[in-house]
């Protein structure tokens, strides 16, 4: 579940093919694609020169902006890269992401960054991960905070760092980079990216699932 999965499904029936999800080496995806055991990566790359370089990069879809999620009582102090710093040393936790590693280590030299790559859900536990802060991109850390109430997202001022994702393609796969480029122009055009962005990125325009009735709930209630 989520955008790029949502995508990856709309795109599929656009183009009238099966679709198969395989697990990627984000580390060996130029040689991945090249082999052909996948023909797109539809999972939130950031685009870098280094990886313009090994594969083909669809048109950028979304952007994402360089954040902290930190306690609800602490925005204020991360209001700013000034005021981060003046903070002293820090201890932040950040996914196993290379650019955004490389980025925070160049703006906060005196900070400890933790590379953690078992994912986001462990950085919420303050036993397991004591960090000040987690740094997430602003729109996955607002998804997060909805499951962590406590916490809220940060973006630090006065010029929030932005980087593009896109999807990497096959060097021999030009024709394919054409159509995705194509395909993502006319979603962005019909309103198709700003619904899923809203949908999972803001937690907008959700509807909870009602429960199947059944004898036991809707006539007996026995349960709620």
């Amino acid at each position: 579940m989520g955008l790029d999965i949502e995508l990856a499904h709309g795109l599929a029936r656009e183009m009238g093919v099966t679709l198969a999800f395989v697990p990627v080496d984000r580390e060996r995806m130029p040689e991945q694609l090249a082999d052909g055991y996948c023909d797109l990566v539809m999972s939130g790359v950031v685009v870098t020169t280094n990886r313009a370089r090994a594969m083909l990069l669809s048109d950028s879809y979304l952007d994402e902006t360089l954040a902290f999620v930190v306690p609800d009582d602490q925005r204020a102090q991360y209001a700013s890269w000034e005021a981060i710093r003046d903070r002293g040393p820090l201890t932040i936790a950040v996914p196993d992401a290379p650019y955004y590693v490389r980025k925070l280590r160049d703006l906060l030299p005196s900070a400890v960054i933790q590379v953690h790559a078992d994912g986001v859900e462990p950085l919420f536990d303050r036993s397991r991960t004591p960090a000040d802060a987690l740094a997430l991109p602003a729109e996955r850390g607002s998804a997060w905070t909805l499951m962590h109430p406590q916490y809220s997202v940060v973006v630090p001022g006065p010029d929030p760092i932005r980087v593009p994702l896109a999807y990497p393609i096959g060097k021999r796969d030009q024709q394919l980079a054409n159509f995705v480029n194509t395909w993502i122009a006319l979603k962005r055009k019909d309103g198709t990216l700003d619904a899923a962005y809203k949908h999972w990125i803001l937690g907008q325009d959700t509807t909870p699932r009602q429960p199947r009735w059944s004898i036991v709930r809707n006539v007996l209630h026995w349960v709620e």
